[in-house]
């Protein structure tokens, strides 16, 4: 992987990491169509955790007040807020411990699998739009199925902020409400498998099979980026229709099945 496509890489990523049209799945085709073959998925560990600092640094507002109030040892609504996100984290750390190979090995498989999520996360978002919000609030019962949702989004393809939005939307909860958990609930397990790699020496050259320089060149660009996008795609999210990012999924979902049947 060179530097510009690192670059081109990372700007994919920090643009499309807020809409739920599928970060990872926009990442698979870009090295697909540049021809780019990686050892792991240090990558995209890498500007995933770039858009995760983005994130805290755009709502450092509201992760400050709700650790501030956890540390007062009393159940109030932040400290039930931080549980709700600690209860959808556990289907995604039990697919981290036990299937992490069969995830990389899916992101290798081509875009036959893209295409068919990116279907997937269209019928979820266009399916979404008839459900009438009902709920005020999160439950536990919404936080752990918001998790499962989340969970099968490693999947390429399978927008994760799609699929976590979409099964708030069908269990009726309100937009506002499931947007910011979403994007919330993210943080600690993309900075966890971070730290993971890091201290297991995936980052390195020999490991991922890329220079460290792209790959700082691909985190800044995922970081600028997703600063930039972060406040306007979140705001974009909670207000328009999701019809519009079905269409755009479902689409692309229809080139990568045709593009990987023809190569």
């Amino acid at each position: 992987m060179t530097f510009l496509e690192a670059l081109i890489l990372g700007l994919v990523q920090g643009l499309t990491e807020f809409l739920p049209v599928s970060s990872s799945g926009h990442l698979a085709i870009g090295k697909e169509l540049l021809g780019i073959e990686a050892q792991n998925l240090s990558f995209e560990i890498a500007v995933h955790a770039a858009t995760v600092l983005s994130t805290i640094v755009a709502f450092r507002k509201d992760i400050l007040s709700l650790i501030t109030s956890s540390l007062k040892l009393q159940y109030n609504k932040e400290s039930s807020y931080i549980l709700k996100i600690a209860l959808s984290m556990v289907p995604v750390l039990i697919v981290g411990l036990f299937m992490k190979e069969r995830v990389e090995a899916i992101f290798g498989s081509g875009l036959l699998i893209v295409g068919i999520c990116l279907l997937l996360t269209a019928s979820l978002l266009a399916l979404s739009q008839y459900v009438k919000a009902r709920e005020n609030e999160i439950k536990y019962s919404n936080a752990f199925l918001i998790g499962v949702a989340q969970a099968f989004a490693v999947l390429p393809g399978l927008s994760r902020s799609g699929a976590t939005i979409s099964a708030g939307l069908l269990m009726g909860v309100k937009r506002e409400e499931i947007a910011k958990f979403s994007f919330l609930m993210v943080l600690v397990p993309i900075l966890g498998e971070s730290f993971l790699e890091l201290i297991s020496g995936g980052f390195s050259t020999v490991e991922s099979g890329i220079n460290p320089y792209s790959l700082f060149a691909g985190f800044t660009a995922a970081f600028i980026s997703g600063l930039f996008a972060c406040k306007v795609m979140i705001s974009l999210v909670k207000r328009a229709r999701l019809t519009g990012f079905a269409i755009y999924c479902a689409v692309i979902g229809l080139l990568s099945i045709a593009y990987s049947a023809l190569y």
